[in-house]
């Protein structure tokens, strides 16, 4: 047996044995420490996309960094350097995915690849770290979410408010304020507001240029595997690296950015990680094509009457965080209910949640946001994407996960890809 294949079949054993082990033996943490894995064991990661994101989460825990990939051989270059020379590298990531060594594969490239490359990382086995948002498309996030079931990989999805940090203008970490509308203190049904007035920027800088000049590829960058499954579009480099936001073909502005951020705390403060609204409004003007722009309002609405609203104006400067008809819950953890922090400390805590990830591919438990719950928060950001880009306000099915009455909308759950990336 070759010492690749060795290497391969002692991580397998490692982890089989694992859950066998804790039915016979508890270790206490104090002994091993958090996460505690031998520097032979420790599990191996490779990188596709060496931007600031991708070199930001180099390390982690229990993991270090084999293989790197990026179609720009500049970044490439640079995250060699920070590694060493033992690091693999590749300009196409299929190449770094079919590497038996590679234990997790962390896609860090703009949102347009994720799909396609957390599907076929699934397949060929390996164990998922995804930046947000977790998929462009609807569509993309179906396809990636049964994939990775279907195949037994472990998923993250890298926005982490919703276990830990503290949630921007609240002042404190979303564990207290889960815990306040688990108590029922604020009554039901609730209306959660993101806006400027309430700690959250919507970064309308993100947004595109229309009629961008097409200029030579710098030599460094190949651009039409930048594009891959995106529509072939003239070279402009507004279009890529930094400012890749600003496009529909590659993400959605400020609300693709920042979006998925914002909304999965919130849908697992409401407890809809299993469910999606039932409509989508917008207050906006008409859209670019191509070319992401502004908005003023998007207010998403659940079955039960819940709604999220984004506020891009912050146009409610009295607006509560969280209101509910027996309560508000404003920015800093502070509230209209008298002696807050006393009546909670006599409710219950959430649920624990796994949020080490070396951890959950050790021990094969679904990370605190997987493959299943960042669907639903990436469908959030999608839904309102779509009701932008067709410019108007739309009902969806939140189990057949379709717009009602308008192909049009439909039409962007799943867009069609260049030949090539089908």
């Amino acid at each position: 047996m070759t010492e690749q294949k060795k290497t391969h079949s002692r991580r397998t054993f490692l982890r089989n044995s694992l859950g066998a082990a804790a039915a016979f033996t508890i270790i206490p943490r104090h002994v091993l420490g958090r996460g505690y894995l031998a520097p032979s064991d420790q599990l191996t990661k490779g990188v596709i996309g060496t931007g600031s994101m991708g070199k930001q989460h180099f390390p982690y825990a229990g993991t270090r960094v084999v293989a790197i990939c990026d179609v720009d051989s500049r970044h490439l270059q640079e995250a060699k350097q920070m590694l060493g020379n033992d690091v693999k590298t590749f300009d196409d990531y299929r190449e770094l995915i079919q590497l038996p060594e590679v234990d997790i594969v962390h896609i860090a490239t703009p949102p347009h690849w994720h799909g396609i490359m957390a599907e076929e990382a699934a397949r060929a086995g390996k164990d998922i770290w995804c930046e947000k948002p977790m998929t462009r498309t609807i569509g993309e996030g179906k396809r990636v979410m049964e994939a990775v079931q279907q195949y037994g990989r472990i998923f993250r999805l890298n926005t982490w408010f919703r276990f830990e940090d503290n949630f921007y203008g609240l002042n404190t970490p979303v564990k207290p304020i889960k815990k306040l509308v688990n108590s029922g203190l604020l009554g039901w049904p609730l209306t959660v507001t993101l806006g400027p007035q309430t700690g959250f920027d919507w970064k309308f800088n993100w947004i595109g240029k229309t009629n961008l000049p097409a200029v030579p590829v710098p030599a460094e960058l190949n651009y039409d595997r930048w594009l891959g499954p995106a529509p072939c579009k003239p070279y402009n480099p507004h279009r890529v690296h930094q400012t890749f936001r600003g496009y529909w073909d590659y993400d959605g502005g400020g609300l693709g950015d920042m979006g998925q951020h914002y909304l999965d705390p919130v849908q697992y403060l409401l407890g809809k990680d299993n469910t999606s609204p039932v409509s989508v409004e917008i207050d906006a003007p008409l859209q670019h094509p191509d070319a992401v722009g502004a908005w003023k309002r998007i207010t998403y609405t659940y079955k039960d009457g819940c709604r999220i609203i984004l506020d891009g104006e912050g146009k409610d400067q009295k607006a509560a965080f969280i209101e509910g008809p027996a309560g508000k819950l404003y920015p800093g953890f502070r509230s209209d209910i008298p002696d807050l922090e006393k009546v909670l400390a006599t409710y219950p805590e959430p649920q624990p949640q796994v949020t080490n990830f070396t951890e959950a591919v050790l021990q094969r438990k679904k990370f605190a946001l997987n493959e299943e719950n960042g669907h639903r928060s990436c469908t959030l950001v999608n839904m309102a994407k779509i009701a932008l880009q067709v410019g108007r306000s739309l009902e969806f099915d939140p189990e057949k996960q379709l717009f009602l009455y308008d192909d049009g909308a439909n039409r962007l759950i799943d867009p069609p890809t260049r030949n090539s990336w089908k």
